[in-house]
């Protein structure tokens, strides 16, 4: 069974920075696309980012595209979402997910519980 745990969020203020980190379990890791997604209050869940198996693609929606950055470390079993010039409108649950193997961004069949970024001075 594929387990994601989510670490990092934070209180911060606007133009702050947070860097996020998604640790993989149950799975062989770079076998796996991991994608960030982020959930405010009273609105849908959205997919943010997504960062290819071997890390060698990358995508990134349009709000936070130049501000944020994602990256994996195969060794450590992690990806982290590295946030800067963050915005009231980032507040939001973060949350990682992943497919199954060899299966690319954008199928989700695993999720993390979460962590909570609120960008508020």
């Amino acid at each position: 069974q594929v387990q994601l745990v989510e670490s990092g969020g934070d209180l911060v203020q606007p133009g702050g920075s947070l860097r996020l980190s998604c640790t993989v379990s149950g799975s062989t890791f770079e076998n796996h696309a991991i994608g960030w997604f982020r959930q405010a209050a009273g609105k849908v869940r959205e997919g943010i980012s997504c960062i290819s198996g071997d890390g060698a693609h990358t995508w990134y929606e349009d709000a936070v595209k130049g501000r944020f950055t994602i990256s994996r470390d195969n060794a450590k079993r992690t990806v982290y979402l590295n946030m800067d010039n963050l915005k009231p409108e980032d507040t939001a649950v973060y949350s990682c997910g992943t497919g199954k193997e060899r299966q690319p961004c954008g199928w989700y069949d695993y999720w993390g519980q979460g962590t909570q970024v609120t960008v508020s001075s």
